[in-house]
């Protein structure tokens, strides 16, 4: 009967205006019955176009399959032959861009919930105590992994499990990357489920160092040359904010949305027990459109302020998850569309923000990434009182690890060229993936990337040793 069902099982969801005052976690997923019931809706396609939609490659029919049976052991197992992150996966991946959006079953009616089903999978794991199985044997060769973000959390579990002696050195005092300083409380838990991931991985094998900065503390060659590491994986992501440098810009209240984030997420500021201080502004406004700005916006707004987002473009061409911009309509945050700051305007007292100065925008022939350009409409200046401005216009990679590494290229835009098949480099045994390749991308194809450089790595070493 439920085969038949047009419409996905709803998901239980914290109230708009409830949760809009708190950090819990807005979506509480399903539970055993709703998962099943579900589950059911799946019609086991013989050519899954789901999978392939999967930068991991999660064999999505196979887990399925087993919570239709009400064996969720298996079902996990089955996921955790591909991914090291399903809870983070569960909560976070564009799954209506990729697995989802290639369900056969969306041709009529709605997708099955692929995405709350491995969430629903995963913490009954973690609540069960079930874990990934570690290899039986290690093969004696050593591997360096920078970064411990999904890219390098990935690539490290997967080698793994393939009996190397993995150790992943990362900058920061905690290990998570994105998933621990970008992504808000309330849609990624971190005690919960991040920390939890992490303890599967090291439970692999993995040892984790932290406060340890790739090209300061040590370089890429040493640790190839000095300390027996036969590849390293880079896995850093892009931390290095962008900004519009327009008139203003340097005022006081203005913050990237990577320190405003890191500020809450990593380091606890909207709790009262921490002491990390951050601006709870009153009018907020975030310039941009993607899934940090949602995040941003919606951080600011559960600190208190009215908060604007401002983007040049329309809602059809909003970057962020439909679902995110849907909550951040639902807790009340207010979107100014087709407008684009030109001055931030500050107190000549105090030097803080006081309005941003924007201009009316209208959407002119496609750009180079297929979408239409805006274009300034003459005359059209308004201003926006604020606060508080956070700027959300992307990430590049920090280009210290690569001007300290001899003999590995990048491009014009400071990002690792790699192989997309397989992670490698110009420098011999040295792969990368992940935003430190890309530029800012989502934390699925991050890990899809780091499975390649395991994969890279895993063939170097044994042909290095045939």
């Amino acid at each position: 009967m439920a085969g038949n069902v047009l419409n996905k099982v709803p998901v239980r969801e914290q109230d708009p205006k409830v949760r809009a005052t708190n950090f819990e976690e807005v979506c509480y997923g399903y539970n055993k019955e709703e998962a099943m019931e579900e589950a059911v809706r799946c019609l086991g396609c013989k050519k899954p176009k789901c999978s392939e939609g999967c930068p991991v490659s999660i064999n999505i029919p196979g887990f399925i399959e087993q919570v239709k049976a009400g064996d969720f052991k298996k079902a996990y197992e089955v996921i955790s032959e591909s991914s090291a992150l399903p809870a983070v996966c569960g909560r976070v991946c564009p799954q209506e861009s990729q697995c989802e959006g290639k369900c056969v079953r969306g041709i009529k009616g709605e997708a099955v919930s692929i995405g709350k089903l491995e969430r629903f999978v995963a913490d009954w794991a973690r609540e069960n105590g079930v874990k990934p199985e570690p290899a039986k044997e290690k093969n004696g060769h050593k591997v360096a992994v920078i970064g411990a973000g999904p890219a390098g959390l990935t690539c490290a579990g997967d080698l793994a499990k393939l009996g190397y002696d993995v150790t992943i050195f990362e900058a920061l005092h905690k290990a998570g990357g994105v998933l621990s300083y970008g992504i808000p409380e309330f849609r990624l838990p971190k005690s919960k489920v991040v920390d939890k991931e992490i303890e599967n991985v090291k439970n692999l094998g993995v040892k984790i160092e932290t406060n340890v900065i790739i090209g300061k503390s040590v370089t890429i060659d040493e640790l190839m040359n000095e300390e027996g590491y036969e590849a390293v994986f880079i896995g850093s992501g892009a931390g290095l904010p962008m900004f519009m440098h327009i008139p203003g810009e340097s005022a006081m209240g203005v913050f990237s949305a990577n320190e405003y984030l890191t500020r809450n997420n990593l380091m606890k500021a909207y709790r009262d027990d921490y002491f990390t201080p951050i601006s709870k502004g009153k009018k907020v406004i975030v310039v941009g459109g993607g899934n940090v700005a949602m995040d941003a916006a919606r951080t600011a707004l559960r600190l208190g302020a009215e908060v604007h987002v401002v983007y040049r473009r329309s809602e059809a061409e909003l970057p962020a998850r439909a679902e995110e911009v849907h909550h951040a309509k639902e807790e009340g945050i207010q979107f100014d569309l087709l407008c684009n700051p030109v001055e931030i305007i500050a107190d000549e007292e105090t030097g803080w923000v006081k309005a941003v100065k924007c201009i009316r925008m209208e959407l002119g022939e496609p750009d180079a990434s297929g979408r239409r350009r805006p274009v300034e409409v003459a005359g059209s200046e308004f201003e926006i009182e604020a606060d508080t401005v956070i700027m959300s216009l992307g990430t590049s990679p920090n280009p210290l690890i690569s001007s300290t590494t001899i003999g590995l290229d990048v491009n014009k835009r400071k990002c690792i060229i790699a192989n997309e098949e397989n992670g490698e480099t110009s420098k011999a045994g040295v792969y990368a993936g992940g935003d430190a390749v890309t530029g800012a991308a989502t934390v699925i194809l991050a890990m899809g990337a780091g499975k390649a450089g395991a994969k890279g790595i895993d063939e170097f070493i044994k042909s290095k040793n045939a």
